[in-house]
């Protein structure tokens, strides 16, 4: 695994302590919200999550891992905001993702809306696995620097 690969890693798990935190005191308030927490299964290098039923949004905190199914499709994304790296969390009055630092907008694919970021969220690799899906955190995708690649990183269902 290159360094690259393995800072990347390293900071999603560690970031996953901070974002823990602000859930459990509350600046995400995961309770008025419509987001489902899941976990998924580690199947190898990628970890294995069964697609949600309906359009939905789903947050596997262990993994700091946003599942969406929207409009016939499932993307997995980063649940960090490209600019910062800050949580990112769903305003369902709007039908979008916030960062919750410096309030970029994003649309229920990731796609950047509004804010300090640049960029769209972080995809990442995805592939159908009967009933479910298989997420590769080695492999990631960054809207500016591969855009073909982030495009192509979700399955229709």
């Amino acid at each position: 695994m290159s360094d690259e690969l393995r800072t990347r890693r390293e900071f999603l798990r560690a970031g996953g302590c901070a974002i823990a935190a602000a859930c459990a005191i509350g600046s995400l308030d995961l309770g008025a919200l419509p987001v489902a927490a899941i976990a998924g299964e580690a199947a190898g290098a990628e970890r294995r999550y069964t697609i949600p039923a309906a359009d939905s949004v789903n947050i596997d905190h262990s993994e700091q891992i946003i599942l969406v199914r929207y409009q016939g499709k499932v993307m997995g994304m980063s649940l960090g905001c490209p600019h910062e790296h800050a949580a990112v969390r769903w305003v369902e009055k709007d039908h979008r993702f916030q960062c919750t630092k410096h309030d970029s907008r994003y649309q229920q694919d990731g796609a950047h809306i509004s804010g300090r970021s640049t960029r769209n969220l972080d995809r990442f690799a995805i592939r159908r696995d009967g009933d479910g899906v298989l997420l590769d955190f080695d492999h990631w995708f960054q809207s500016d620097k591969d855009p073909a690649g982030w495009a192509a990183a979700e399955v229709a269902v």
